[in-house]
Parts: structure tokens; sequence; C-alpha cells
């Protein structure tokens, strides 16, 4: 490409785009963010990242120099040379894709579309979104993507929290409608990641998006059954873990847990399932991992019933605390975070629950509201105490020693060679 500067518009300014969004600014392009929320778009105007790993600094002086800004309102596509979709795709409340963020996206696009743009579809979503969504609808608004227009599919690899490997030194898979759609697509990202790996179409591209996932959330339900297993056998888990690992060829390690959380475990196994029920075909792997790794909140609520019985004490009407409610180490982001699918199930009981999460001073109304205890309390008043989520922050040597009875799901205190009577392994 040549030394002008693209103009870029990148719909969606949450984990995936604005990081994204940032990297292409820093690169003396003009990067436009397009988000409906309006409070977000209007504390990115200010200069205030909410999103771990986007510095408020940086972010305040891409806009003094132009580079960045951020708007609700889509007729910034029409100047943009490269449109950029990242948007959600949750599921709905029966566990089925939820396009509509996309499609909305997409109506946005066809709206303000104009000829010679490339557009790129970066949403994890179902093998075959861009072929049967994102092009018929290019179609409909009077294109003939590949020609006046062209499409391409890259899916995100965004780590967050992730120190070694960020944006431009994770390969990124590439695929477009046609030869010219792809290279186009390429000489994009080439301005902001290192390794470009381009595939025969979208479809397959597609599809190994969701299979990068689809092996991790498998894996961790397997590890996650282990952590049963090993309970009904007596032994830790994590050590169990720990010495299979050592084995240097033919093994790879998975940590069980809570639950799994985030914005793709989660969610984007279930997408291929549902694409493949289309084909009157089952995914048995996906959903009997996604059975394990949705049982695990009340397998982990069970083990602290049982900890506490074993003191003559009810789980009704105990105090119990959490440490940690983001889905992930050292993230502020609580997007699916199966603790708080523990805190849920330990109210349901009776129990009064309370939360430390240095990450998370408040939670939202939707989650009960409830705010975060500070660091220096008093953990001798809890009848349980469980390490949801491990953060760098937490007071592990006071836990081990002030806690009656502390439910360790993460294996943190193993790895920090902290051992005392009280603390349990999932």
């Amino acid at each position: 490409m040549d030394s002008t500067p693209t103009r870029i518009v990148i719909l969606g300014a949450g984990y995936v785009g604005l990081p994204l969004a940032i990297a292409f600014a820093r690169q003396n392009n003009l990067v436009t963010n397009l988000d409906i929320d309006q409070e977000k778009v209007d504390a990115l105007r200010r200069g205030s990242s909410s999103v771990t790993g986007v510095d408020s600094e940086e972010l305040k002086t891409l806009i003094r120099d132009g580079k960045y800004t951020a708007t609700s309102k889509a007729e910034c596509i029409k100047i943009a040379n490269v449109v950029i979709v990242c948007v959600p795709t949750p599921l709905s409340k029966s566990r089925e894709p939820d396009l509509r963020p996309l499609r909305q996206a997409l109506e946005a696009v066809a709206q303000f579309a104009q000829r010679g743009q490339l557009i790129i579809l970066e949403s994890t979503t179902y093998p075959g979104t861009t072929q049967e969504l994102v092009v018929p609808r290019l179609e409909k608004a009077g294109f003939h993507p590949g020609e006046d227009l062209y499409v391409a599919f890259s899916p995100e690899r965004i780590d967050t929290g992730n120190r070694e490997y960020q944006l431009h030194n994770t390969p990124k898979i590439v695929a477009g409608i046609n030869e010219i759609s792809l290279q186009k697509a390429l000489e994009v990202y080439e301005l902001v990641v290192e390794k470009l790996v381009p595939v025969s179409s979208p479809t397959t591209a597609e599809l190994a998006k969701l299979l990068e996932n689809t092996f991790r959330a498998v894996n961790i339900g397997l590890a996650n059954e282990v952590a049963v297993m090993a309970s009904h056998l007596g032994v830790d888990p994590f050590e169990v873990i720990d010495a299979a690992a050592t084995k240097p060829f033919g093994f790879m390690p998975f940590s069980p847990g809570p639950g799994i959380g985030g914005h793709c475990l989660p969610v984007d196994p279930l997408y291929l399932s549902w694409r493949m029920n289309h084909f009157a075909y089952e995914a048995k792997f996906i959903s009997l991992a996604d059975q394990v790794n949705q049982g695990m909140p009340d397998y982990v609520v069970n083990r602290v019933a049982d900890g506490l019985n074993r003191s003559r004490l009810s789980l009704n009407g105990s105090r119990t605390l959490l440490c940690g409610v983001t889905y992930k180490p050292e993230v502020n982001d609580i997007r699916e975070s199966p603790a708080l699918e523990v805190m849920r199930l330990l109210e349901s009981k009776g129990a009064h629950v309370d939360y430390l999460d240095p990450l998370v001073p408040h939670l939202p109304t939707r989650h009960g509201g409830k705010e975060s205890i500070q660091l220096d309390s008093d953990f001798h008043s809890y009848d349980a105490v469980i390490v949801t989520t491990p953060h760098q922050q937490l007071p592990y040597d006071r836990l081990a020693k002030e806690s009656r009875l502390l439910l360790d799901t993460r294996g943190a205190f193993r790895h920090r060679n902290i051992s005392a009577p009280n603390i349990w392994s999932l």
C-alpha cells in the first residue's frame, strides 16, 4: 500500500475492536470506532479506556494527533477505505447464536457502504456467515461483492491480558471471497500484524476460529472431569495434572476451575454445534464438554456444602467469600464469569455472599450491585472462602491462615507453595 493514511472504520469498541483501532492508529492511519453505546463513545472521546491493555494516555495522544476518534453515528462509514466489523456474537437465552448485533452492524454497513471499500468481518460466528449473511446483504444494497466492493473474513485472536502474545505478534488468519478481496485484506493487516496466514475461503477461516476455541473448551472440560474424579479418589487434581505435564510429548496441560467464561469459550463451540444441527449432525464432543463445564459451578457449591457439613455448619445462613469474580486472572472482564454463577447458586441456597476483587470494585446491578470488600478485611468472620479467580493482589498467606474453610478452585495455593489443613482442592 502507498504511504497515504488509510481511513478505517471499526464497528465495535470493545475488547476486540478497541485494541485493533489503536494498532491501526499507531501506524498513522485515520481510525474511527463506531459503537452504539453512547456512554462508551463519550468515555473514549475523553480518552478513557476500560479495556485491559489499552492505555488511556496513549488513547489521548492518538485523539490529540487526529489519528483516532469514536462515534455512534454510522454515517462515518461513508468516508472509509476499510470497514471492519468487530461486534459481539453472544448466545440467546436458549443458548443458540444471537445474531442481532451482527445483523444490525451489517444493516449499517449496507446503508452507508461505498464502491471500492473493503469490508472485513472479524466477529466470531458460524461457518458460512460471510457468504450467507454478509455477501447477500451487500448484494441487496446494489453492490457486486468481489467486483465493486471487496469482502474478507479474518477472525480475531485477542487474548485479553496476555503480555507475550498480542495483536502484532499473533499470526492472523485472513480469507477473501475472491483473490482480489484476499489481497486487499492482506495489505491492510500487514500494517499491524507480523505474520499473516491466508486460507482458501471465509468458511475455512470461520471453522478454524471455532476449532481453536472448541479445542480449549473440550480440553478444559476433560480437566474439569479429572478434578471431579480426583475428588472421588481423594487426590489433588492439580498435582495429577502437573505430574502428567512432565511428559515432554503427547500431552498438553489444561487446568480445571469453576467453569469457563469470557466472550469465546462458553460461546464459540455452540456456534459450531448449532451450525452442524443444520446438517443433522451432532457435535458430540462439544455437547459433552459443555455439559461438564456448565456443571462446574454446581460442583463448587456442593464442595462448599460438604466442607461446611464436616464442620457441622449449614450452607444456608453461612457467610461466604468469593475471591476473584473475573473470568480469568489479571483482567477486569466479568463476561460469562463462572464466579458469578457460583455466587448466584450460593445465594439461592441461603448463603450470605461477599466478594473480594481489586479489579472489579463494583458489580453491575444485574449481578446484584455488590461492592468488593477491602484487601485488609478480616477473613475470620467467613465460614467459607472460595478462590474462584486468582489475582496477584489477593492476600494468599492471610487467606490460608484466617479462613475456616478455603476451597481453591484454580490451584492458586499449590502453585504458590502455600499449604494449610483448611485448604481444599477443587
